[in-house]
């Protein structure tokens, strides 16, 4: 379809949806929010469960969470692209339905590859979901409503992060780790029953870019999969690598239409490639933190399950309580300044949370996860602004899609990256686990510096 009719019918659709629509469309994107946001943050604390009844290693339940993510991030961006082309509720019928096969499928695996092949399928399906948001939340909101939208939303993912390690710390305790996934299911059900609710979205006539999609499918994946085995395999992962090379530079070079699947164009913006940078640090940072933690607090704290949940989940009201706070912030200061003020907060946190002796209280360790969870929380508002605020407008639907890829990139980025720690020794890889998180926030605080030192302003409307 040229871009002439597609805006053409895009100014034709209301400006919102109508009341009542409008609030059952609103419960059902809470209800889709909160299968994407537990999904990321429940499964890490069941880990060493997983480890001790699949008999596997730790360095090899990692992929787990591993396969899961690589899934998301190669997928992410060509389903954003078919989401254009079959319109939104087809593709959020789909994704429920892949999710939901795939929580059962793990919930009723019986051996660790059998788990691993669930959570591939189900990380389709979080995909499916994930590429939807942005498109969502401008569609289902008039304009005058739409700074509430996004703030609902932003609270519903806070509430989870916040619930998500306890609700999973409290099921370990009194169940098996198979109910973890048995708790999609209803959820999945429930979401089903309002997709007649969602938007209807003009749907793209353009030709789908195979190749390209191929091609970040294999530059994602290989990149991914190669740092995983960089100490198990070296060979495999050196081979992953230069595979991965030539995949990349073909990629870039097929992505310079005006709107390719792959928006390498928006990296030409320096704000925008600032912004990519520090998040993709900073999520690195947090994921391997999430993957060492539950580890260190168990295995090397003696700490119980409920009290390893309730340490994730301070982290978590950390980021709850200083994430608007940070986005109010933002309009008043330069970003490049608040963003290194969290960088400066999670790193001091996760050194702290390393040298503490054994036997410091609870309350010191909650006390030091609160304080890395304001970090990030001060850290991930203003550079989510200053990635939107700077792509033109035009691009706003690549500039959301982008943002969607880093966070997910630097989260599997991260998870392979500790995974990689344990590799080098399975008895202190929760220590070495940590030192990754420590080295990824200080990158993250490199990145802000040269960002404020830099000669474009890191605030551009």
């Amino acid at each position: 379809m040229p871009s002439a009719e597609i805006s053409s019918s895009v100014a034709l659709l209301p400006d919102g949806l109508p009341v009542p629509r409008r609030y059952w469309a609103v419960a059902t994107l809470m209800v889709v929010l909160t299968l994407a946001s537990l999904d990321s943050t429940m499964v890490n604390v069941a880990l060493p469960a997983m480890s001790k009844d699949l008999n596997v290693t730790p360095s090899l339940v990692m992929w787990v969470v591993i396969a899961n993510s690589l899934a998301i991030v190669v997928s992410l961006l060509p389903f954003t692209a078919v989401a254009g082309r079959i319109g939104f509720r087809r593709m959020l019928a789909a994704g429920l339905t892949v999710f939901m096969l795939g929580a059962v499928a793990c919930a009723l695996a019986g051996s660790f590859f059998a788990l691993l092949a669930a959570r591939v399928f189900q990380g389709f399906g979080s995909s499916m979901l994930m590429c939807l948001i942005g498109g969502l939340v401008r569609n289902i909101y008039p304009i005058r409503k739409m700074g509430f939208g996004i703030s609902l939303s932003a609270l519903m993912v806070a509430v989870m992060a916040v619930l998500g390690p306890t609700i999973g710390a409290f099921i370990l305790d009194v169940s098996s780790w198979p109910w973890l996934f048995a708790l999609y299911v209803p959820l999945c059900l429930v979401a089903h029953l309002g997709v007649r609710f969602m938007p209807d979205v003009p749907v793209s006539k353009s030709r789908f870019d195979w190749w390209a999609c191929a091609l970040s499918v294999m530059v994602f994946g290989l990149f991914i999969t190669g740092l995983d085995m960089l100490v198990s395999a070296p060979w495999v992962a050196l081979a992953c690598m230069v595979v991965a090379a030539p995949c990349t530079i073909a990629l870039v070079r097929r992505s310079q239409g005006p709107a390719p699947l792959v928006p390498v164009d928006l990296l030409r913006i320096t704000p925008v490639a600032y912004a990519v940078a520090a998040s993709c640090c900073s999520f690195a940072s947090a994921m391997a933190a999430f993957v060492a933690l539950p580890f260190y607090f168990l295995n090397v704290l003696s700490y119980s399950y409920a009290e390893t949940g309730l340490l994730l989940g301070a982290w978590s009201v950390g980021v709850a309580v200083m994430a608007p706070v940070a986005g109010h912030l933002a309009d008043r200061y330069q970003v490049s300044v608040l963003c290194a003020i969290g960088a400066v907060c999670m790193t001091l946190a996760l050194i702290w949370v390393a040298v503490l002796p054994l036997d410091a209280g609870f309350g010191w360790v909650g006390i030091t996860m609160l304080l890395g969870g304001v970090g990030f929380g001060f850290f991930q508002s203003p550079n989510n602004r200053a990635m939107l605020v700077g792509a033109p407008r035009r691009r706003s639907g690549a500039a959301g899609g982008l943002q969607a890829t880093t966070r997910v990139f630097g989260q599997s980025l991260g998870t392979a990256l500790a995974a990689v720690a344990f590799h080098v020794s399975v008895a202190d890889g929760a220590v070495l686990g940590l030192v990754v998180a420590i080295l990824c926030s200080l990158g993250a605080l490199i990145i802000n510096i040269a960002r404020y030192f830099s000669p474009v302003p890191d605030l551009e409307i």
